[in-house]
């Protein structure tokens, strides 16, 4: 961890500019919520999108109806082509490292799919005279960065003034058709894998009220899906997600709930990100992780030993999570079994 201080940005200087008498604000001070634990809570997201509904189309393979991290429309029988956007508002104070946790945290969504991108364009909210647009461009440049890592070519996007600053991209995707990692195609009796730790939402939290900088919760959340995504897909895996906004136990009801199965849950062995244990316990813990276990909470049963600090952090709205896959994934821990039956086991 270092708190060696916030980056600051340097504002414009010219004659008239609000900034020019003052340094920019901290970027998390600029948002109600910090990255994608600022989504709307996932009941009434829900409730909401059910007027997309009804919606019938032949070459749809993945549509609204299980949650799916992207949508997949087949144009050939050995072609998908994925669809997906996700943006939030900042997570950290560096606008650079902003830009590069969610340019990966939009990629994910089609790696959690089994896809490769191919093209990304940005989605841009900018309170443009409280911020300078030098600081946009480091939030850019931070998103191009980690998509030419992930060989995705960013091309053009949109903007809007908005007074609170959000970032993220549209990424559109391609995958084999009869190779989708979707979230009805999970079997009971197999184990669960997680790809990265949990915890980054706690920090993020810590970070939003402190100006402490978690280098350790930066480093998983810049981290690409796509080596995980493909050693899921080389070991046979069918249903998968990542663990975003919702935590870990959001996704996983999503995921058991649309394949018709259920499944437990080993504590102890889910990884947790360096320092998240010691900010769980001083009670970082945001609004949205909280609602995250009020949601799954009908569906959970929790064994004996297990607390509630436990159930919040397997809740913790993580921002650019890893992959669970369900089957076993070389080189990543298994946290869990699917079961037959419904509901979340937390052991």
């Amino acid at each position: 961890m270092s708190t060696s201080g916030i980056p600051s940005a340097t504002p414009p200087t010219s004659a008239g500019s609000p900034a020019a008498s003052a340094p920019a604000p901290r970027l998390t001070a600029m948002a109600h919520g910090g990255g994608c634990a600022c989504k709307i809570p996932p009941g009434e997201l829900e409730d909401a999108v059910a007027a997309l509904a009804g919606q019938s189309f032949g070459s749809v393979l993945v549509g609204l109806d299980d949650g799916d991290d992207a949508a997949a429309v087949q144009v050939r029988n050995d072609l998908a082509v994925l669809s997906t956007a996700d943006f939030f508002t900042p997570v950290v104070d560096s606008a650079f490292d902003w830009g590069r946790i969610a340019a990966a945290n939009a990629l994910s969504d089609v790696y959690a799919m089994g896809g490769t991108p191919v093209v990304a364009i940005n989605l841009v909210g900018w309170p443009r005279e409280v911020l300078p647009m030098e600081l946009l461009s480091e939030v850019l440049r931070g998103g191009l960065e980690v998509a030419q890592e992930a060989g995705c070519p960013v091309i053009g996007g949109h903007s809007v003034d908005d007074p609170e600053p959000k970032y993220g991209m549209a990424v559109t995707g391609t995958a084999d058709p009869a190779r989708l990692l979707r979230n009805d195609s999970a079997e009971a009796g197999l184990p669960l894998t997680l790809t990265k730790p949990l915890g980054v939402g706690l920090l993020n939290n810590r970070h939003k009220a402190t100006g402490e900088v978690f280098e350790s919760a930066v480093a998983t959340m810049t981290q690409l899906n796509r080596a995980a995504s493909h050693a899921a897909l080389e070991a046979g895996a069918r249903a998968a997600t990542d663990v975003t906004g919702f935590g870990l136990l959001g996704h996983l009801h999503k995921m058991m709930r649309a394949s018709g199965v259920g499944a437990v849950i080993d504590r102890a062995a889910v990884p947790m990100v360096e320092g998240a244990a010691e900010a769980l316990r001083d009670g970082f813990v945001s609004g949205g992780t909280r609602r995250n276990l009020d949601w799954v909470r009908p569906h959970l049963t929790a064994g004996t030993g297990i607390t509630e600090d436990d159930l919040l952090f397997l809740a913790d709205a993580q921002t650019s999570g890893g992959l669970l896959v369900v089957g076993e994934v070389p080189g990543h821990p298994v946290i869990g079994e699917t079961v037959a039956g419904s509901g979340i086991t937390v052991r």
